[in-house]
């Protein structure tokens, strides 16, 4: 294990000091525990949106908390979720008598505490709580099986949350911030490439195999299994191979307008993205489908693997101007109508 790192046990917490110097005034942590994360930027009346989940994914998740998307964030340990108390801390912080979205990725740890914490939040300080989850990844389990309600939460969450997080800042209601969340959920599709492993600093070796000719087309961010290993192909093949299988299970039509993101899974230089991004527009382009917004970079890793992933969004005239809406935090800023 080669990492900047002093001691396993205290690589988060050092992380997350580190984070708090960054951006001082933007964040702040509650109840005395660095890993209860919350905005600055607070708004009586505003729905705050809470998110949650294992580190390890920078920019996902804490990175999104800020003006215009998210205003609290539990930070597990690395691939681990937030206890229910955290989430507890930081849902009494951010509310501000709206109500408060619980947004996070589809893995059983998040559900249970955050169903956990929903219900102390309305017994101990009588706080309304609503939640979305997100599962994007169409590798897990693949449309065949016909269990959608499976599939794991991975960088397409960013777009439910640049979404829900607008629909907040226009000062919708609780409901209404609910439905936005869900309904981007329902237009999100990811599937991922995997080149090679990462290392968990507490394990300290890598937390899974694959050969130096090989990939792994449909890899989870934590290392789970995709839907098949195999030779490592020409990029335009890999593409070619992941927008075929987010096509295939997408309701897509000439004319339709998405939004798009390549996302690098953290060891995976930007000039290779952008190689990806340019054969991926090709194949929308040949499809008649149009793209409307483009993202490329990392929003969601997991730690130096090597790979990434496509995510799309079929959008609608609500769900575009939602997506242009301003949003500035610590690790994205977007301008208005941009």
């Amino acid at each position: 294990m080669k990492k900047f790192i002093n001691s396993p046990e205290d690589f988060i917490p050092e992380v997350l000091n580190g984070i708090y110097l960054a951006h001082a005034g933007k964040f702040n942590f509650v109840n005395n525990d660095l890993h209860c994360l919350v905005s600055t930027d607070k708004h009586l009346g505003k729905v705050a949106i809470v998110t949650g989940g294992g580190s390890g994914h920078l920019p996902l998740f804490l990175g999104y908390v800020g003006k215009g998307m998210l205003d609290g964030c539990g930070v597990g340990d690395v691939f681990q979720s937030p206890s229910p108390e955290q989430i507890l801390s930081i849902t009494q912080a951010v509310d501000s008598g709206a109500g408060v979205l619980y947004l996070y990725g589809n893995y059983n740890g998040d559900i249970f505490n955050f169903d956990m914490a929903a219900e102390m939040a309305e017994f101990e300080s009588n706080i309304v709580t609503a939640t979305v989850i997100a599962g994007d990844d169409i590798a897990c389990p693949p449309a065949s099986t016909g269990e959608p309600s499976r599939r794991r939460g991975v960088a397409g969450i960013f777009f439910a949350y640049k979404c829900a997080g607008a629909a907040a800042a226009q000062m919708l209601d609780l409901a209404n911030v609910q439905r936005i969340a869900q309904k981007a959920c329902n237009n999100i599709r990811t599937i991922g490439v995997g080149l090679s492993p990462c290392i968990v600093p507490r394990i300290g070796k890598p937390s899974f195999h694959i050969g130096n000719d090989e990939m792994e087309i449909g890899i989870g961010i934590h290392g789970e299994s995709g839907i098949r290993r195999g030779e490592k192909l020409p990029a335009n093949n890999i593409v070619d191979e992941l927008m075929g299988n987010l096509l295939a299970d997408y309701p897509l039509h000439a004319d339709d307008e998405v939004a798009i993101l390549i996302n690098g899974l953290g060891a995976t230089p930007l000039e290779e993205l952008y190689l990806v991004y340019g054969r991926a527009n090709q194949t929308l382009k040949d499809a008649g489908i149009k793209v409307f917004k483009t993202y490329v970079g990392e929003y969601a890793t997991a730690m130096e693997m090597a790979g990434l992933s496509i995510s799309l969004m079929r959008l609608d005239d609500e769900l575009k101007q939602l997506l242009v809406h301003e949003a500035n935090t610590p690790m994205f800023k977007q301008f208005q109508g941009e």
